[in-house]
């Protein structure tokens, strides 16, 4: 914890309109709506850019095709519906933020059935909620992975893409360098105001600063919830809904992005495909099989992994491959029953008069958090009034490596 200010020999102060805490894609993408607002605003974090949930994503920007499974239009299906959309802008140098540095590993999705759920397949893609977000291919228009004799279901290709998360961390971060901060919380705290509004004080050596800001926003993902402990927040509560994802490093030429729709509403298994240094690829697996793994020891997971895909490709040969697993937590609101939040979530903390938690929920809804918050700034009348950039003694955070760079040292 910091020194207090009687202790140290100098306290200076800084003043800033907004900082953001948590460096992932939701407050990468705020940093960015709010200086084209007029805002003078800085992002703080802890350890990489992109680590933990951002970089574990599989990088689906998706319109929300794989919530309606169940026949409904789902408040989350009709949240991101136009989301690829409003993605593809922004990767063709057209929308809010220019993403044309982004890599795109895919600029379709796949849905997939076996032969025994091809029925409530096209039953599904029937209904008027899916048409002109769906094309049904065959033949020579199925991916190379499916293109098998021994292949007997459907495939539909969705209008959703797929980003190096990476590469999309970098494009965010590089244009606001000198506005994103790695600060150690062993040196930092929260410090109430008498205006009852929060700083953060900063030690560094026998210096401490106090960083005012007009509102302070958490975008830290599940580092939320130490966040608004120490803030002593009553309220939001933040609940985290355990995966277990499972990474395959293989020597097929394949790339292949989809899912697999099985009995569930969940897809049966999301597979997106990631390339190593040494020209083999990395199968990125996710859906029910991932969520049903949580609670699986790693070895018992993988043995479940290589038996869905013994069954739903036997074609693949799989014998020489590298399998690993990854624990993933995602943090969300608390919803009633433990459920999916179907939306973006960001609100005033309670018990903190400048103080915004923040959870985009999934990735492709961070443009609709960055407009929330906006929203809640100005319904509180915060306006830009500084100009002057902080000068923070701290570095730079570096960018996250993917998981499968970590666990098999490829890209």
């Amino acid at each position: 914890m910091p020194a207090s200010s009687d202790t140290t020999n100098t306290r200076d102060k800084v003043q800033t309109d907004i900082t953001i805490i948590g460096g992932g894609i939701a407050g990468l993408w705020l940093l960015h709506r709010l200086c084209n607002a007029g805002y003078n605003a800085i992002l703080l974090e802890s350890k990489a850019l992109g680590s933990d949930q951002s970089v574990a994503s599989q990088g689906m920007i998706h319109g929300g095709i794989k919530y309606t499974l169940s026949g409904l239009l789902t408040g989350a299906s009709e949240a991101i519906a136009d989301m690829p959309g409003y993605w593809r802008k922004c990767l063709q140098g057209e929308g809010e933020i220019d993403l044309r540095g982004c890599k795109l590993l895919s600029d379709h999705f796949y849905l997939w059935s076996s032969a025994k759920t091809t029925s409530r397949l096209s039953t599904f893609f029937a209904s008027k909620a899916t048409r002109g977000r769906a094309d049904k291919v065959s033949g020579k228009q199925l991916p190379p992975l499916l293109q098998s004799p021994e292949f007997s279901g459907s495939v539909y290709k969705l209008v959703d893409m797929v980003l190096d998360v990476p590469s999309l961390v970098r494009q965010l971060a590089e244009p606001l360098q000198s506005r994103i901060f790695q600060v150690d919380w062993q040196t930092a705290e929260f410090q109430r105001q008498p205006d009852g509004c929060h700083a953060i004080e900063i030690v560094s050596g026998e210096k401490s600063l106090l960083l005012n800001s007009s509102a302070i926003v958490l975008t830290a993902g599940r580092g939320n919830g130490d966040l608004l402990k120490q803030l002593g927040a009553s309220s939001p509560t933040m609940q985290t809904r355990p995966l277990q994802q499972v990474l395959v490093k293989h020597r097929h030429p394949q790339r292949f992005f989809g899912h697999c729709l099985g009995a569930e509403t969940t897809p049966r298994v999301t597979i997106s495909s990631h390339s190593c240094d040494d020209g083999s690829q990395v199968w990125y697996l996710g859906g029910s099989l991932a969520e049903k793994g949580a609670s699986q020891s790693s070895d018992e997971l993988i043995r479940c992994a290589q038996h869905e895909l013994a069954e739903l490709l036997p074609w693949v040969d799989l014998s020489e491959a590298q399998w690993a697993t990854l624990p993933v937590e995602r943090a969300e609101p608390l919803q009633r029953n433990f459920a999916r939040p179907d939306q973006a979530y960001a609100d005033w903390a309670g018990n903190c008069k400048n103080v915004i938690a923040a959870w985009p929920t999934k990735l492709t809804l961070a443009p609709n958090l960055s407009t929330q918050i906006v929203d809640l700034l100005t319904q509180k009348g915060i306006k830009p009034l500084y100009s002057a950039l902080p000068n923070l003694p701290l570095k730079t955070p570096d960018i996250a490596p993917p998981p499968w760079q970590t666990l098999f040292g490829g890209e």
